[in-house]
């Protein structure tokens, strides 16, 4: 079966984010006060063959704790459809 992993990696709240901190800093700029706390992470998708959707994320979240996402700095969550 084939799966598809969607997966959101943010960094850690407590971290600064300063391309999040450029971006809240702009949206003044071009006329947007309201917005803030801009918080720039990255989105990650990929397809994965497995035999079962217990296994696709064991796979997904192996990915993710030894490639996708640096956990001293980031955190990750990911949903897992069925193709």
């Amino acid at each position: 079966m084939k799966f598809k992993a969607e997966i959101d990696v943010m960094p850690h709240a407590a971290l600064l984010d300063p391309q999040g901190k450029a971006v809240t800093g702009s949206m003044t700029n071009i006329g947007l006060p309201q917005i803030q706390n801009v918080r720039i992470g990255k989105h990650i998708s990929l397809e994965i063959d497995s035999e079962t959707e217990a296994d696709a994320h064991v796979i997904a979240d192996t990915a993710c704790q030894k490639l996708l996402a640096n956990l001293i700095m980031e955190s990750y969550a990911f949903t897992l459809k069925r193709m």
